[in-house]
């Protein structure tokens, strides 16, 4: 069983194809796509996708390179929805969430203060409804720890994470898992890949971040949920164990980090 704990499959790039893909991932024993939005127009489009695909779910958030282009009445919509949709089993989380500094635009006042406080009022949301949250953390790891231990959140994983063993204990610390994709999967990534490899099983869980961050072998092509079996397999390589294994701890992992995930795994 596999667990893509964060894929765009609301993209642009997959028009028309979605449900199709998302049947093909089943096939594979894909049990369960993460679909987390990216600003308020994709609220009730990953839930409409979510809801269409026996093995979908979502999380509503904006996107922290989205916050350039929303309002304080974004805000006040993402809350409208939490308080309509909070009994829909397919709502697992906030997100995708979190800070990118690796903009130079978006590290320069005022927008890296208008990121920061998007940040902390969905984090307030997050306790509010008690939801985990789904991280963007690009650049920007100890700032995004800063405001996590603000609001004393303990739930969630930091996505296609990329920060150093001390940050990756900062965040395991605080009870968060790490996500990793396909960047994994380039052997001059390494740096990653030691980390990958060395982190304690109870910590990981994998994604595919698709269309994005496709991996070594599709190198700029398009990046879809159907990778993912072959990503854990690399990654199992790196960890020198069996791709059941891998399979299996990650998909254990992401229902602890993701616990409305359990509901749907439960009924297959």
């Amino acid at each position: 069983m596999w667990i893509d704990t964060h894929c765009h499959l609301e993209a642009e790039e997959f028009a028309g194809r979605e449900e199709t893909i998302a049947a093909e991932a089943a096939k594979m024993n894909i049990r369960q796509i993460v679909i987390p939005s990216v600003d308020r127009s994709g609220f009730e489009r990953v839930s409409r996708l979510a809801h269409a695909c026996d093995n979908c779910s979502y999380a509503v958030g904006i996107h922290p390179m989205y916050v350039a282009d929303s309002h304080e009445d974004d805000l006040a919509g993402l809350k409208r929805f939490l308080e309509k949709n909070i009994s829909d089993p397919k709502l697992v989380a906030i997100g995708e969430i979190g800070l990118d500094f690796y903009v130079p635009e978006l590290n320069q006042s005022p927008l890296k203060e208008k990121q920061e406080y998007f940040l902390s009022e969905q984090l307030k949301m997050a306790k509010e409804f008690d939801l985990p949250v789904l991280l963007h953390t690009r650049r920007s790891v100890d700032m995004v720890l800063k405001y996590l231990r603000r609001h004393n959140i303990r739930l969630g994983i930091a996505h296609a994470f990329n920060g150093s063993f001390q940050q990756a204990k900062a965040f395991t610390d605080l009870g968060f898992m790490l996500s990793f994709c396909g960047t994994s999967t380039y052997e001059r990534a390494q740096q990653l890949r030691k980390l990958v490899s060395e982190l304690p099983e109870e910590v990981i869980v994998i994604e595919t971040d698709s269309p994005d961050l496709p991996p070594s072998w599709l190198q700029k092509k398009e990046n879809s949920p159907l990778e993912l079996p072959r990503i854990g397999e690399v990654i199992a390589g790196l960890r020198g164990v069996s791709v059941e294994n891998l399979a299996d701890f990650t998909s254990r992992n992401a229902m602890q980090a993701i616990p409305r995930l359990v509901f749907h795994l439960s009924k297959g």
